[in-house]
């Protein structure tokens, strides 16, 4: 079946433009801080605002099949008109630390219609190459995501409101081009009712489940490392005694060479396999969290850059792929709940994580915190290989 050209390029703009919701309130947090009381740990908290509103989304919208009974990219468009006006909530001058944690949990509550709607949009089109066609999609995820640090470190001089102000337009437009430019995929199989046990039916296939708990050791790793990225760029600057050292800067780039890695591991696994890439991958991931004190300790800085950039890209080039093979084993009528309910619990490990972290800092020395995460890739990994598929 011939898939017109412009739908991949379209998909992945709007995922682009939609998810720099995600990150926005990380992006500003400086400022953000400047202006409200958060405490010691208000980087773990808005972060945690965010997930915990994208798990209880995507519980709801698996619970009820949304993606499944109702247009994809309807939902694509109402999700990212919401999410960018509670996006727009914390450039309130009336609020509070409270007021904004809830901003940020109501902005990741409509993401949950954006990000595993987008992939159950291209699963739905592309039934063969669905490796590479994800990896552009959560390669748009990481730019979007990245993309509050750029902004914030390109607009210096301006006040922070503005890099709010640009991702809320930003999430509205890409709304608007998936509605206009993406029709139902010739392979969407539409629910006929709601069918509030379809979350937990699916977990009953074996090999569904092996791709999920892969999945799951990724997310352990993969939100946390991109939280904390700012916090390891600013303990090495410190280290080395530098004081203009550009953290926005370089927490994009860090977190932006993830879409590269995406793109790259789409392809490789075509030729290579999907379950394959994914495995080498998460190791990769899991040896750079072990080795990551020797680094961050005793590396010259534009080491640990490179490092860090190395890091950036295997921690995140894995989950289109174990997206694909979750998507794979799915029924196909079930494929876009599917999609959701594996999010929603791999987003809830990912409080776990950084919650764990955050308590870990009074205890373990910030170098070898990150050993932690080491954790989600053994995980993992053990799971990929006691299933064969």
């Amino acid at each position: 079946m011939n898939i017109p050209k412009h739908i991949l390029p379209i998909i992945v703009i709007a995922q682009f433009l939609c998810t720099s919701l995600w990150f926005a309130g990380n992006g500003v947090m400086v400022s953000l801080i400047a202006h409200f009381d958060f405490g010691e740990n208000g980087l773990g908290n808005i972060t945690a605002a965010v997930q915990f509103g994208f798990i209880v989304g995507t519980l709801l919208f698996a619970l009820f099949t949304l993606t499944d009974r109702f247009s994809p990219s309807k939902v694509f468009l109402v999700s990212s008109i919401l999410g960018a006006i509670f996006n727009l909530g914390i450039v309130w001058e009336g609020n509070s630390s409270t007021s904004i944690l809830l901003f940020r949990f109501f902005t990741g509550f409509f993401l949950a219609g954006i990000y595993p709607v987008g992939m159950k949009i291209a699963a739905d089109y592309y039934e063969k190459g669905l490796g590479k066609a994800l990896g552009f999609l959560v390669g748009a995820l990481v730019l979007g995501t990245a993309f509050p640090h750029l902004l914030k470190w390109l607009a210096a001089v301006f006040k922070w409101q503005y890099v709010i102000y640009a991702t809320s337009a930003l999430a509205v437009l890409g709304g608007i081009l998936m509605i206009l430019f993406v029709p139902n995929g010739p392979y969407r199989k539409q629910g006929q009712r709601i069918d509030l046990s379809a979350c937990f039916f699916v977990f009953k296939k074996k090999d569904f489940r092996a791709a999920a708990f892969g999945y799951f050791g990724h997310m352990w790793e993969l939100y946390t490392f991109w939280a904390f990225v700012p916090l390891l760029l600013g303990f090495h600057a410190e280290l080395q005694g530098t004081n203009t050292f550009p953290v926005s800067f370089w927490s994009f780039w860090v977190m932006a060479i993830g879409g590269l890695g995406c793109v790259l591991g789409g392809y490789i696994s075509q030729r290579k396999g999907v379950k394959r890439i994914a495995s080498i991958s998460l190791f990769l991931s899991g040896c750079c969290c072990l080795i990551s004190p020797l680094l961050l300790l005793h590396a010259p800085t534009p080491i640990f850059i490179v490092f860090l950039l190395f890091w950036g890209m295997v921690v995140i080039a894995d989950s289109p792929l174990f997206s694909t093979l979750v998507a794979q084993n799915a029924p196909t009528d079930l494929k876009g709940t599917a999609l959701t309910i594996v999010n929603c619990i791999g987003f809830a490990i990912t409080i776990a994580s950084l919650q764990l972290l955050g308590a870990l800092q009074a205890v373990i020395a910030l170098p070898y915190l990150y050993m932690v995460l080491a954790i989600g890739p053994v995980f993992g990994l053990l799971s990929l290989f006691k299933t064969r598929f």
